[in-house]
């Protein structure tokens, strides 16, 4: 079983070239915690930025693994320093239809 999450920011105005220069940065650290980018777009005309998250395995194991990420020191590192670029958060727990 695979758990996909689609996240849909939505932008500071002016910010979009330093978040998508800054966002390959954190997709190792992702994957070091199981976690895999399947895509990542850049909506210029609406200053949205859209990705997915997959990771292998149920809910239960998706949520500890997530908690285990966001407490890393890999990930402090990929934001120290980082002004907040991301004015909205849209998160969806999603399935394939197609």
């Amino acid at each position: 079983m695979a758990i996909v999450q689609l996240r849909r920011y939505e932008l500071v105005p002016g910010t979009m070239d330093d978040f998508v220069a800054w966002f390959p940065r954190i997709v190792p650290v992702r994957a070091q915690y199981g976690f895999e980018v399947l895509f990542a777009y850049a909506d210029r005309e609406r200053n949205e930025f859209t990705w997915a998250v997959r990771y292998d395995g149920d809910l239960a194991a998706y949520e500890a693994q997530l908690e285990v990420y966001n407490a890393s020191p890999e990930r402090a590192a990929v934001f120290e320093g980082q002004p907040q670029r991301v004015a909205t958060m849209h998160l969806a727990l999603v399935d394939p239809v197609a």
